[in-house]
């Protein structure tokens, strides 16, 4: 049977085309996103920077460590001590190194729009030969008004530069090359930041504990930046190679099916010569995997070649660090080859034992009308994923609607939907047909009467024609709609409990400065409160250290400005020696908590609220734990009777030179959601763009597969009278069909995976709208009613 299959494979060539290219596609991108991910996982962390040209680096320990019964557990302070002059004396030929925030006041107009400007870190000259950072043009500073830059201003400029106690005026004296910094004279660095935050020595150091090596990467300010970075490609390659193999199945089996949907005949002949249910399965896996192993070959061995190009698009997105470089390792190609192997056999199992179950009878028949509309099998299957798929909704929205705010958990739900779907859309191919037959019926001739009864004699075939266009539309507009959705609940549940009119946001790490803030409070007309992020640490499950995001409030101005949802408590009676925590603190109201704080110091502090899951912060406590954390937002409030015109006025001329801004509440929120939405949208690009391109193989393959195997049907069509134009248009009709009636699917599919999301984002976010990316869908059905004319009217016009 295996030689039979060859020769039936080369005489089917084009049958199999679409799947020899969706298979070498798949193993391709299986192979390129393990280059990838290989690269993002092993590749060492990148070089130092800021010590790249110094041997030893002496930092102090800024470790939490807490003793449990099972052992000594450590967490890196928030809250830096820095190390003691007496210590740094021990070194007079160290470099004294103090790292602090600092920007070049950048250019604004309006409401704080920023023209010019970036985020720098503040250092002492001295401190320049470390990296090192060379000067290009002008001199070393020499005055506590005179500073060298690495970007944003040229020698001779009078700049402004803000630091944590506020704005002063300086004179650009040099420009350096490297990363963003403002370099101060010594002294001046020390009287900006006191704090001594490394030593670097040219001489191993004794007595005290050094870095040396990679270590000194550690102090690199993009260290955790870097590490994000690297979380997000593992992200986004793990989920486009997991859509790579499920779409890969889909195409291979909806190929598959429609292939021994053809070739029921040829099957029914092949019994009726002898071959048994178990030759005839054999045949078909032949060909499935003749296939398989060349595409996969060929996939395997071009697809490393792509993960260079991958990993460019991931940097240019800001997914991946500019810094890697792509490994070169076999285990991505071995495991995509087999994979692939293993995705086509299997994709190919249920259309083997479906025309294994072909009966020798059947080779008489002359009608090419399908039997049954499905098997028992594939119903309880379909069923059985549809059903599932709405059950894990309905839990989602009973036990656990918060975590439908994370889109991982709505990917897997969305493809058991989807499969469901397809393997169900036989029994609404004939329904759906008749329904779009109504419209075609007032129609001149007899293409109307064809194009639906044509649809629904071939339920199968359709179904199986369908199914790409199912995949392609159904997942651009759940995926793309869901993320819309999700990103429009997270502002709504950041901006439900603000109350202020205004507010005054930084730009940069310096955060609000206090002079600034100072200014904001003397502004007669409103009322302002202060956010400070902070942390907290906690030993839960009295084994576990654990670092907690923490907001550092004034609770006299902080009620009127927001109004934060508790489920028991409140927060009038938050104090010095109080605490607001979310329930996954596992605490009770009116418990005493041992805790840390950011700069490690033990305190006990009671409960005195516990916040809603909708809260915008995991905890609250007073800015007498703040210690040096930055001033984030400043929320501003009107006081009755101030004129909005003369605040924003004010508001304006306090900002000037902060490298802040301020912005109505209304701004802010539509800002924030752009900002969210530009960010969703970066990973969905990938996963679409491998679907897209999947289903785009698929639905040609399979109409191209239709066209030859009707060309006798159309070739009967003009023996009765039809013109060529006329076979070309009921050709392009059919098409048209199988298309609306994937798109009817897809919409099913959007409709019920959007619902399902939508009741678990209204129980935490409140009333929002289920919202359908009509451009991107539009332009996705618009790329399939295109592939679909053009594959199906291309034979016809050959032919006809």
């Amino acid at each position: 049977m295996l030689n039979i299959a060859w020769h039936t494979l080369r005489t089917r060539l084009v049958s199999f085309v679409g799947t020899f290219l969706a298979l070498a596609l798949g193993a391709a991108l299986i192979a390129a996103m393990g280059q990838v991910l290989a690269t993002t996982v092993d590749s060492p962390d990148r070089a130092p920077q800021r010590y790249a040209a110094v041997p030893y680096v002496v930092v102090p320990d800024e470790q939490l460590r807490v003793e449990t019964w099972q052992g000594e557990q450590s967490r890196p302070l928030a809250e830096r001590h820095g190390l003691t002059a007496e210590l740094a004396a021990r070194f007079p030929g160290a470099v004294v190194d103090r790292i602090f925030p600092a920007q070049v006041a950048s250019g604004q107009d309006g409401m704080g729009q920023n023209k010019l400007g970036g985020d720098a870190v503040g250092r002492p000259w001295s401190a320049s030969r470390t990296a090192p950072q060379r000067l290009v043009e002008g001199r070393a500073p020499r005055t506590a008004r005179e500073i060298v830059v690495s970007a944003g201003a040229r020698v001779g400029d009078k700049v402004s530069v803000i630091t944590r106690s506020g704005t002063k005026p300086y004179t650009v004296v040099g420009v350096t090359d490297g990363p963003p910094t403002v370099f101060f004279t010594d002294d001046q660095a020390a009287r900006l930041s006191p704090r001594i935050d490394a030593l670097a020595l040219w001489t191993r150091p004794s007595g005290v504990p050094v870095l040396t090596g990679q270590e000194r990467a550690l102090m690199d300010p993009n260290r955790e930046g870097d590490e994000r970075a690297r979380d997000n490609a593992n992200t986004i390659v793990g989920i486009a190679a997991g859509f790579a193999v499920f779409i890969a199945v889909f195409v291979v089996s909806s190929t598959f099916a429609f292939a021994v949907a053809q070739r029921r005949r040829e099957f029914a002949l092949l019994r009726t010569v002898g071959a048994t249910r178990r030759q005839v399965r054999r045949m078909v896996y032949g060909e499935a995997g003749f296939v398989a192993v060349a595409a996969s070959a060929l996939g395997a061995l071009a697809g490393p070649y792509a993960a260079g190009p991958i990993l460019d698009w991931l940097v240019g997105l800001g997914m991946a660090p500019a810094w890697l470089v792509p490994s070169r390792q076999t285990w991505p190609a071995v495991t995509a080859f087999a994979v692939s192997v293993v995705v086509a056999l299997a994709g190919v199992s249920v259309a083997a034992r479906r025309a294994g179950r072909v009966h020798p009878a059947e080779a008489m028949r002359e009608a090419a009308i399908e039997p049954r509309v499905m098997t028992w099998g594939r119903l309880l299957v379909g069923v059985g994923l549809f059903t599932t798929a709405l059950i894990s909704m309905a839990m989602n929205a009973v036990s656990d609607p918060q975590g439908a705010t994370n889109n991982k958990s709505f990917m897997p739900i969305l493809m058991l939907l989807v499969a469901g779907v397809g393997l169900l859309a036989p029994i609404v191919v004939r329904p759906v047909a008749r329904l779009l037959a109504v419209p075609l019926s007032r129609l001149r001739g007899a293409g109307a009467t064809l194009v639906p009864a044509a649809a629904a004699t071939s339920v199968r075939q359709t179904a199986a024609t369908a199914a790409p266009v199912l995949v392609a539309v159904g997942l651009a507009a759940a995926l793309l709609g869901a993320a819309a959705m999700t990103d429009a609940a997270k502002t709504a549940m950041q901006a439900a409990p603000v109350r202020a009119d205004y507010l005054v946001l930084p730009e940069g790490s310096v955060g609000l400065d206090r002079q600034l803030v100072e200014r904001l409070r003397a502004i007669r007309e409103v009322e302002i409160a202060t956010t400070a992020p902070t942390s907290m640490y906690t030993l839960e499950g009295k084994t576990a250290l654990i670092q907690r995001p923490t907001e550092a409030v004034d609770p006299a101005r902080f009620g009127s400005m927001l109004d934060i949802p508790v489920t028991k408590g409140s927060l009038a009676q938050l104090n010095d020696r109080t605490i607001a925590v979310s329930e996954t603190w596992e605490l009770e109201l009116g418990e005493s908590a041992k805790l840390w704080r950011a700069d490690g110091s033990e305190i006990s502090l009671k409960v005195v609220a516990l916040l809603a899951p909708n809260a915008p912060s995991d905890s609250y406590v007073t800015t007498a734990h703040a210690f040096s954390a930055p001033v984030t937002t400043a929320y501003v409030k009107l006081r009755p009777g101030a004129s909005a015109r003369d605040v924003e006025s004010a508001l304006r001329r306090s900002t000037q030179g902060h490298n802040a801004r301020a912005l109505t509440k209304d701004a802010w929120v539509s800002e924030t959601g752009d900002r969210r939405g530009s960010a969703s949208r970066l990973g969905l690009l990938v996963v679409l763009g491998i679907i897209l391109a999947y289903t785009a193989i698929s639905l040609v393959n399979i109409l191209l597969m239709a066209a030859s195997d009707r060309s006798a049907e159309r070739a009967s069509l003009r023996l009765l009278g039809a013109t060529r134009a006329q076979v070309v248009r009921y050709v392009a009709g059919e098409a048209l069909l199988v298309v609306a009636i994937g798109v009817l699917l897809a919409a099913a599919v959007a409709a019920i995976s959007l619902g399902g999301l939508w009741s678990s984002l209204v129980q935490i976010a409140g009333p929002i709208a289920i919202s359908v990316p009509w451009p991107a869908v539009g332009a996705v059905i618009a790329g399939c009613v295109a592939l679909a004319i053009a594959a199906a009217v291309a034979p016809a016009l050959r032919r006809a």
